[in-house]
């Protein structure tokens, strides 16, 4: 460990996640001292008052860290350690429309799943590839953490367009935290076997690791004893729970309900709407110059935890923190046989100043292995779709994806999808 100071630039600065990244440098700053913050954002008003809520937070922490606001991402990036993305091009408004239309075609309308994911993928792609080049040509050292969904799609092409990335998402480490409560233990005394993709994974196992080190499995424990939480947090039934010995992340609910939850979506507001809603109240709340802290309220935006797993990554990355696992996206690199190596997959990993090294995974089974591999040549039809454009690539894309699979409806979405985010598709205009 070290005494050096950190400075990180966070891109969507003006999200309304920033003070909740704050508060976790306040809290665990003794791991990751961050000298300077500097929020980038084109929202001047908006940045304004995350800005002014993120700097009391810190303050009130008694952290000597500063916050710094600009729109100049190359200022922004000049010197840092990390550049940390978290942005939504076209905000909730596109959001919303990536969970309407899709349902018009008996399709699930999501964010990252189906062909709701793969607008967002289409929308975000160009624009992080655009920022992260950016952030090269003036610190080429420069870390970028990758937050922004979908997440795994967004790392495979920062990785593949050869930027020193990797992906970051809050669904194991809130994992971790159900099973330590459950369990009377602290998260860190918690191990996972984490296997698959980005907000398609499953825990096949899980550890207590002990005084003395050695590791006691509690997968089976928790499965039997405390199913109910278990099921409050997938939504998914118990007895998959109890026949197939895996907890799954809340996302396979969109394939294995896919259905039921289409015919839901007609008599419920959408997340989108939702959201916009709550990030108003937040906003104004932020505006309070007593505040010193994030609001009770900002735990309904959704991504908890992420503030202690950003900077425990970043910690253990840049080398002011101990070297230990994170679960993180990367390149596959044989982990997991059935895919290509240049798949990214979400696993454990070991990580340090000298890299990010993936440990060995239980064998997947096969339930869990066939829909992984499908939605991996999905996502790299994605991606591909996203970087060179053309209908007949996002037709391919929907095509490949198992909760399309039809050619009419792959057609129908296709020309939709096009229609909705011809702002964000320069070849579509």
């Amino acid at each position: 460990m070290t005494a050096r100071r950190i400075r990180l630039a966070v891109v969507g600065g003006g999200s309304t996640y920033t003070p909740e990244l704050a508060d976790g440098i306040a809290r665990l700053g003794e791991s990751l001292p961050v000298e300077e913050l500097v929020l980038v954002d084109p929202d001047a008003v908006r940045i304004e008052v995350v800005a002014g809520l993120t700097s009391r937070i810190l303050a009130a922490a008694g952290s000597t860290c500063r916050v710094t606001t600009t729109d100049d991402l190359e200022a922004a990036a000049t010197g840092v350690d990390a550049v940390l993305v978290q942005l939504r091009v076209g905000g909730q408004a596109a959001r919303g429309r990536d969970e309407s239309w899709p349902l018009e075609c008996g399709c699930i309308g999501q964010e990252t799943t189906g062909a709701g994911g793969l607008a967002k993928a289409l929308r975000t792609i160009p624009i992080v590839l655009d920022i992260a080049r950016r952030v090269r040509a003036v610190n080429p050292e420069a870390w970028i953490v990758d937050f922004t969904n979908p997440v795994g799609m967004v790392t495979r092409a920062l990785l593949d367009d050869g930027h020193r990335a990797v992906g970051l998402c809050n669904v194991a480490i809130g994992f971790e935290r159900l099973f330590a409560e459950r369990l009377g233990v602290e998260p860190e005394r918690i191990e996972l076997d984490h296997a698959g993709l980005n907000h398609l994974s499953w825990e096949l196992g899980a550890r207590i690791r002990n005084d003395d080190g050695t590791p006691t499995e509690v997968l089976d424990r928790l499965i039997d004893e405390h199913g109910d939480a278990l099921v409050a947090e997938t939504e998914l039934p118990l007895p998959l729970l109890r026949s197939e010995r895996f907890i799954p992340s809340y996302y396979l609910r969109y394939y294995l309900e896919h259905d039921e939850l289409v015919a839901l979506a007609a008599d419920r507001p959408s997340r989108a709407t939702q959201v916009a809603a709550l990030e108003a109240e937040l906003l104004e709340l932020y505006a309070d110059p007593a505040l010193d802290h994030t609001p009770p309220e900002l735990r309904g935006r959704g991504g908890a935890y992420y503030s202690d797993a950003a900077v425990g990554l970043l910690a253990s990355l840049l080398g002011t923190g101990a070297a230990r696992d994170h679960i993180v996206n990367v390149r596959n690199r044989g982990i997991l046989p059935f895919l290509d190596d240049e798949a990214v997959i979400e696993v454990r990993a070991s990580v340090g100043p000298d890299g990010i090294r993936p440990h060995p995974v239980p064998a997947v089974p096969p339930l869990a292995a066939g829909l992984i591999a499908h939605v991996a040549r999905y996502e790299q039809l994605g991606v591909e779709a996203a970087l060179h454009g053309g209908r007949d690539r996002v037709v391919r894309a929907l095509l490949a994806h198992p909760l399309v699979g039809q050619y009419a409806t792959a057609q129908a979405l296709a020309d939709r999808l096009i229609a909705e985010n011809q702002e964000w598709l320069p070849w579509a205009r």
